[in-house]
């Protein structure tokens, strides 16, 4: 039986002291336990960023990648070695903004991972610029006079290009959260989890103004309503609906025929590729000139 004592990380935690991120952390540890996951079952990658720092402070597979490049690296692991438990986790500015291309991209792949998205409509790491979810009007260290243009509204992307799992959470329900985080886990294929996180230092706004607004999804929303779906995720003017949004039937994830064929291990209990086929592909791939 996995211990939550067993996710225990000796790396000391530089985020400042009440962030709701933390939360997030505690969250994350409670479902995992929940699901009976070892920590070396588990992978997590993340990018640049407050939030990315997330994987530092929880002991399992770590991956750092580059600013916004966590979704390519996360799904290169996850095709070399399928057995791990693929979470990506870092920040609205990160996997949005720098990031933004990939996800967009991976809706379309659905591979088999988490993504748990850190959103606080800032930068905080970079002291407090816009990002790509801050509100229209907002005022910011940079956008002394407002933020001029309206955030992206990524879970509505997602669920237009077929996200398998969107929902929302809040960093301060860390039990609705951990429940949340247990359906996108579990689930088989692209889960995006959006999770409202309040920065307590560079924000506009006290945690307790969102709290205000956190509202959970009436019980008879259907998830698999994609047009019902989208106009919950768009609901964001004055109130954050918190839960699952869209979860639809499930469809065939990336590289699931390849896997079919090579088996489910990870790439190195394969055998060799035999060199000749390796050639030969190569040979035909040439251009002639």
């Amino acid at each position: 039986m996995t211990k939550i004592e067993e996710y225990a990380s000796p790396v000391e935690n530089q985020w400042c002291p009440g962030c709701p991120n933390f939360g997030i952390l505690a969250a994350l540890k409670r479902a995992l336990v929940e699901l009976e996951l070892a920590p070396d079952e588990v992978c997590l990658v993340s990018g640049i960023g407050q939030a990315a720092k997330l994987p530092h402070y929880l002991k399992a597979n770590v991956y750092n990648g580059l600013h916004g490049r966590a979704i390519p690296a996360a799904i290169g692991i996850h095709v070399a070695n399928p057995r791990l438990k693929m979470i990506v986790t870092s920040g609205d500015g990160d996997l949005y903004g720098e990031g933004g291309n990939h996800l967009l991209h991976a809706f379309r792949r659905n591979p088999d991972i988490t993504v748990i998205a850190h959103d606080n409509r800032i930068y905080a790491l970079t002291k407090g610029q816009a990002s790509p979810t801050t509100p229209r009007g907002e005022k910011t260290r940079l956008q002394f006079d407002g933020v001029e243009i309206d955030p992206a509204q990524m879970l509505a992307t997602a669920i237009v290009h077929g996200c398998t799992f969107v929902a929302r959470g809040f960093a301060g329900d860390i039990e609705g959260l951990t429940g949340i985080l247990k359906r996108a886990i579990a689930h088989r294929g692209l889960s995006l989890v959006d999770v409202i996180q309040p920065c307590i230092t560079w924000g506009n706004h006290p945690v307790d103004w969102y709290r205000e607004r956190v509202v959970p999804i009436p019980d008879d929303h259907d998830p698999t309503d994609r047009d019902r779906a989208i106009s919950v995720a768009l609901d964001v003017e004055d109130s954050f609906p918190v839960g699952v949004l869209y979860e639809p039937p499930e469809r065939e994830t990336f590289a699931a025929s390849y896997r079919e064929r090579v088996g489910d291990g990870p790439l190195y209990e394969l055998p060799r590729v035999d060199r000749s086929i390796l050639e030969e592909r190569l040979d035909r791939r040439t251009v002639r000139l």
